[in-house]
């Protein structure tokens, strides 16, 4: 996380605490902990301006507790072990699969070329007579 990043609204100094992110598909902000890195549709926000943040008509504001200090980091490190673990499995099945020799499935035997009664075949190309 950057220590040094800033609330995004225009004119204002403070250091962000908060991070505010849109779902259009639920009509839904979210409202919590800074993220560990800026992204591009999110927005940074200090305390006083999460706080205030206000949803648009018949949309819903969820607010996560942001005042809280970071996760430890034993809970960003199970995190992590958690995404990698199904590629690691991912991976070690693709070592096995090549280690087996060639795949038990084979690409299909080409199609023969169409019968040419009534046009002229060039290649890939085809013109038909009238």
């Amino acid at each position: 996380m950057d220590p040094k990043r800033r609330c995004t609204k225009s004119s204002c100094e403070g250091s962000a605490v908060a991070t505010l992110t849109y779902s259009y598909a639920d009509s839904t902000i979210v409202v919590g902990p800074i993220s560990v890195y800026a992204e591009p549709h999110s927005y940074d926000l200090c305390a006083a301006h999460a706080d205030a943040v206000s949803p648009p008509r018949f949309w819903e504001i969820l607010r996560l507790d942001y005042s809280a200090a970071a996760a430890d980091d034993d809970d960003l490190l199970a995190l992590a072990e958690a995404v990698r673990e199904p590629r690691r499995q991912r991976d070690d099945q693709q070592n096995r699969l090549a280690d087996q020799g060639p795949s038990a499935r084979q690409a299909p035997a080409p199609m023969p070329p169409p019968e040419a009664e009534g046009s002229i075949a060039r290649g890939h190309l085809r013109m038909l007579r009238d």
